[in-house]
């Protein structure tokens, strides 16, 4: 979405849900190098004949309207983006946060199906697990200064802990929840929220300095580690894509081990390399996964919480 209007850039831009089986990632950053003469946002004010939901991710994109004037030149464009990238970031009330927090989400119930209270007592703690009335979980993303950025929402199968993707809604983000009541009551506090995303977990790297990290690549992976292995700091990306050099510029002068899920080993090294070249820090990435997921559970995108629930 764009910052500034609220609308979505292009229907071509945005990554595949389906990672590994799929591929699709077209970031913002990209389609915007590729129409440097025309950073025009796709949304409502286009007319339909301008709106090409087939158009190639590589293709240009030369629609006009006399509501949004292309950009005349590179630099422009440039400048456009550059203020975009500049604008002061959002932060969520930490009372928000503290209304919360409670026990009663599905995701909870599952805990309490495998670990002893006392654990999840002390995981709830560090990540201020938050729960709606529909008994979906809020995994609030602090940042290592105790700023809120935003918060995912998210429902589980209490039983299996198996993320419940097939309904509507299935994700949502306290920002766009805060922003849409807002707006109905005439308040537009959230209305332009410049939402700028963290590590899951970034908060603990303050609380507590000398631990190690560990990095995975879902939220509800991240806690279940914490509770087993608690000497390590557990953070998670949010998605294959979530790691990144600006998210990890937190790392510095620590020791980090990645944890990818199977089949994502090569993407997460290559990824690491990327950090290391630009953040100063030991980061590693373990082949534990890789090396013991069979190809179905390659193809299920098995990660580190999935063998200790076996284990249980």
């Amino acid at each position: 979405m764009d910052g500034n209007t609220g609308e979505p850039i292009h229907p071509t831009v945005g990554i595949c849900n389906r990672a590994i089986k799929c591929g699709y990632h077209y970031p913002p950053r990209q389609y915007f190098n590729d129409h440097k003469y025309n950073s025009l946002p796709y949304g409502s004010s286009f007319s339909s004949q301008n709106s090409h939901s087939s158009i190639s991710p590589h293709n240009s994109f030369n629609s006009r309207n006399s509501r949004n004037k292309p950009v005349s030149s590179p630099l422009q464009a440039h400048t456009v983006r550059l203020k975009t990238s500049q604008r002061k970031i959002d932060f969520i009330p930490l009372s928000y946060v503290k209304q919360s927090v409670s026990f009663n989400s599905n995701f909870v119930r599952f805990l309490c199906k495998h670990f002893s209270r006392d654990k999840i007592e002390k995981a709830m703690r560090n990540y201020a697990l938050g729960a709606t009335k529909n008994q979906s979980v809020i995994f609030w993303q602090i940042d290592i200064n105790g700023k809120v950025r935003t918060g995912k929402i998210m429902q589980y199968n209490p039983d299996t802990g198996k993320r419940i993707k097939n309904q509507s809604g299935a994700i949502n983000w306290v920002h766009n929840i805060l922003k849409k009541r807002n707006s109905k009551k005439g308040d537009t506090k959230f209305s332009n929220f410049n939402l700028c995303q963290c590590y899951f977990g970034e908060h603990l790297i303050r609380l507590y300095p000398d631990k190690p990290i560990a990095i995975v690549e879902a939220e509800k992976t991240a806690v279940i580690g914490s509770i087993i292995f608690d000497n390590y700091n557990w953070l998670a990306a949010g998605n294959l894509n979530g790691l990144n050099v600006e998210k990890s510029r937190v790392l510095q002068n620590k020791n980090v081990v990645l944890y990818p899920d199977a089949g994502c080993y090569e993407r997460w090294t290559k990824k690491s390399m990327q950090i290391k070249s630009e953040v100063l820090c030991n980061i590693k990435t373990s082949n534990l996964i890789e090396n013991h997921a069979t190809s179905d559970q390659t193809d299920e995108g098995y990660d580190i919480a999935d063998y200790i629930i076996e284990g249980f």
